[in-house]
């Protein structure tokens, strides 16, 4: 399994989410309040060199009818220059409704989104990447199994 980091990215903060060794579990990690590009992308290496990151998850926030908006465009350019500065690859999971489970998540933990928006964003980033993950093992999954189903 390669190492990989989920992102969220926002305007404000940067929530950030790994995975552990057989890439089952996603789990937050840390969020990035963000200043600058150069500050951002220094916080993000510093993490991908101690988790040895070898790949880039990052949440596109489709509009609900499956479109590509001006947010996700803003998105997909901020990734592509983190990927281009850290010189790792971008790949993308559609995060539509990441962030209202990630609130739902802190509620159900009886804490105020509106107080924990850091943990929102970690959340939502864990959120993207188990997404990933999920795709990534189904797909194992249907490569092994066998053709005909009498084998």
């Amino acid at each position: 399994m390669i190492s990989v980091l989920g992102l969220d990215l926002g305007r404000k903060r940067i929530g950030v989410a790994g995975c552990d060794r057989l890439g089952q579990l996603a789990t937050g990690i840390t969020t990035i309040q963000r200043r600058n590009f150069a500050s951002d992308v220094a916080q993000l290496r510093q993490i991908c060199q101690e988790r040895g990151v070898e790949k880039l998850i990052v949440g596109l926030p489709y509009t609900l009818d499956g479109q590509l908006g001006s947010q996700a465009r803003q998105v997909q350019h901020l990734a592509e220059k983190i990927g281009a500065a850290l010189n790792l690859p971008v790949e993308y999971m559609d995060e539509r409704l990441t962030s209202f489970q990630a609130e739902e998540i802190l509620k159900q933990r009886r804490r105020s989104p509106r107080h924990h928006k850091d943990l929102v964003d970690q959340i939502a980033a864990a959120l993207i990447l188990q997404q990933w993950l999920d795709a990534r093992s189904q797909a194992a999954k249907a490569t092994l199994a066998p053709a005909d189903p009498q084998l």
